[in-house]
């Protein structure tokens, strides 16, 4: 998946996706030839982990 898909799916801009890596947040991905791809299975592990019955409990 590539970056701009990620974000199309999330609703989120190509800069913020671009920040949550540099700080470490979101899922794993691949850079290759300069270029970032993520899995598929790493998308979704990452959403199954961020589910949340309240704003206190994880699901």
């Amino acid at each position: 998946m590539t970056q701009r898909e990620l974000c199309n799916r999330w609703q989120v801009s190509e800069a913020t996706l671009e920040r949550w890596r540099s700080e470490g947040i979101g899922p794993i991905y691949v850079k290759l030839g300069g270029q970032v791809r993520y899995r598929r299975e790493d998308v979704l592990e990452y959403e199954a982990s961020c589910l949340r019955r309240s704003t206190f409990e994880a699901v």
